[in-house]
C-alpha cells in the first residue's frame, strides 16, 4: 500500500483485488503482459476496468475534474466554434462526442446549441462504458426539453455508415493503452508486465515488435536525434488506426480534440526520461500504475504531432492547434463570462464563475497544460471559425 495515498473501503478494495487476480492469472497463463495491455485491462475490463465500473469518477466525488466538471464556459465555447460549420452542413449535420464523461459536456453543449437555434439531427454520444452511458441518459433526460434529449443516441462502436457534422473529444486520447517503450544498445524495447516470486507486478523490457519499433523509429527520424540510451517514454502506434476507426466515416466537417499534451520536440525532451505516464487517484497524481488496478485513472501525455500526423492520414487536415487558453478566448469565452458575471447576482455565484474561467485559462492550471486541435474535411475555410483560425499555432507542430 502506497502509504501517501488515502485507503480504499473494504468493498473498493475486493473489486480491485478481483482485477489483480485476473490480471495474475493472465500474466501466468500467457506470459509477460505488454503495459499497453495491463494499462487497457486496468481501465476498461467490463464491469471491472477503471471506466467499466461505477465508481464516481469526475468532479469532487471522483479522482479528477475536468473542464465540462468546472461550470457550462468551456462546452459553450467549443460550440461556438462548431457553429459556422454546422451552419455550412445543414440540417443533416450531426455531432458526435467521444467519451461523454458524466454527461455535463453534452448538457451545456446542447443548451448552447438550443439557444444558437443550431440544434444537430443527431447528437451521438460514443460511450464503451455501460455504466457511464446510464449516468450520461439520466443527466440528459432530467436536465434538458423532452424535444431536445431525443436527439441523444449513444453508440457503442464507431459509425459504419458516411456522415457529415462535427466530432469533439476532451481528455480521451490520454486514456488510450499507451506503449511504453525504452532503448538500449541501438535497439528499442517495449515495456512489459510480469509477477514477481510474491505475485507482484513489475516490469520487464522485450524487444520491439516491427509496429513499435516502426513507430518509435520514425519519431526518431522526425527530431533528427536518436533517443539516449535508458530513455523510458510513451508512444501511440495504434493512433492512426484509432482516430481512422472513429472518424474515417465522417464525410464531410470537423473534429476538435482537447488534451493535455506537447509537441513532439517538447514531449520528447531529453530531460523527460521516465515519460508522462501517470496515475490519479481521489485527486491525487502519483506515478504507480500498479496502485489499486481497476480504482484508479492510468494516463499518458498526448504527442500532438502524432495526433495531426493521424488525422493526415485519415482524410483530414489541420485547421488549427493552440493552447487551449487560446482557444477559448478566441472562441468568445469573454462574452460568455461578461454575460453571465451580469446575469448573477449572487457573490458566491460570481467567485465560482471567476473560479471556472482562472482553472481554464491560467498557465499553471489548464491554459496551457492543455492543447486544443482542429481538423477540418471537405469544408470551405469560410466554414471554420475565424477567430479560432487566426489564433492559430500550428507552425510549432
Amino acid at each position: 500500500m502506497n502509504d501517501r495515498l488515502p485507503e480504499p473501503g473494504a468493498d473498493e478494495r475486493a473489486h480491485s483485488e478481483h482485477l489483480t487476480g485476473l490480471l495474475r492469472e493472465e500474466i501466468a497463463a500467457h506470459g509477460p503482459m505488454p503495459f499497453s495491455r495491463f494499462m487497457e485491462r486496468c481501465l476498461y475490463t467490463p464491469g471491472l476496468g477503471y471506466y467499466s465500473a461505477g465508481k464516481a469518477k469526475f468532479g469532487a466525488e471522483g479522482d479528477f475534474i475536468t473542464a465540462p466538471e468546472l461550470g457550462t464556459l468551456f462546452a459553450r465555447c467549443v460550440v461556438r466554434a462548431f457553429e459556422p460549420v454546422l451552419s455550412s452542413l445543414g440540417a443533416e449535420a450531426d455531432f458526435m462526442e467521444i467519451g461523454g464523461g458524466s454527461g455535463a459536456f453534452a448538457e451545456a453543449a446542447l443548451q448552447a446549441l438550443d439557444a444558437a437555434g443550431k440544434l444537430p439531427r443527431r447528437y451521438m454520444i460514443l460511450e464503451p462504458s455501460a455504466d457511464l452511458r446510464d449516468r450520461q441518459h439520466a443527466r440528459v433526460h432530467a436536465n434538458l426539453p423532452p424535444d431536445v434529449a431525443r436527439r441523444v443516441t449513444w453508440l457503442d462502436a464507431p459509425l459504419e455508415d458516411e456522415w457529415d457534422g462535427v466530432l469533439f473529444a476532451n481528455e480521451v486520447i490520454d486514456a488510450l493503452p499507451t506503449t511504453r517503450f525504452t532503448t538500449r544498445d541501438g535497439e528499442v524495447y517495449e515495456e512489459y508486465v510480469v509477477l514477481d516470486g510474491d505475485g507482484r507486478f513489475m516490469r520487464t523490457d522485450r524487444p520491439a515488435d516491427v509496429l513499435v519499433n516502426g513507430a518509435v523509429r520514425h519519431v526518431e527520424r522526425d527530431l533528427g536525434r536518436e533517443f539516449e540510451a535508458g530513455y523510458r517514454t510513451e508512444i501511440l502506434p495504434q493512433l492512426p488506426y484509432w482516430i481512422q476507426a472513429v472518424a474515417g466515416t465522417l464525410r464531410r466537417g470537423a473534429m476538435l480534440f482537447a488534451d493535455y499534451g506537447y509537441v513532439r520536440g517538447e514531449y520528447y525532451m531529453p530531460e523527460r526520461t521516465d515519460g508522462t505516464l501517470r496515475a490519479f487517484y481521489r485527486h491525487r497524481a502519483h506515478g504507480d500504475a500498479f496502485f489499486l488496478p481497476g480504482l484508479q485513472d492510468l494516463t499518458a501525455s498526448v504527442d500532438f504531432t502524432a495526433l495531426a500526423e493521424a488525422g493526415n492520414s485519415a482524410g483530414f487536415g489541420v485547421a488549427a492547434y493552440m493552447p487551449q487558453a487560446q482557444f477559448l478566448i478566441a472562441a468568445g469565452m469573454q462574452e460568455f463570462f461578461e454575460d453571465d458575471y451580469l446575469a448573477l447576482t449572487d457573490e458566491a455565484a460570481r467567485y465560482r464563475l471567476s473560479q471556472e474561467v482562472k482553472k481554464l485559462t491560467l498557465p499553471d492550471q489548464m491554459g496551457e497544460r492543455f492543447q486544443v486541435m482542429l481538423f477540418a474535411k471537405d469544408i470551405d475555410a469560410s466554414a471554420l471559425p475565424a477567430a479560432v483560425m487566426a489564433a492559430d499555432q500550428g507552425a510549432r507542430l
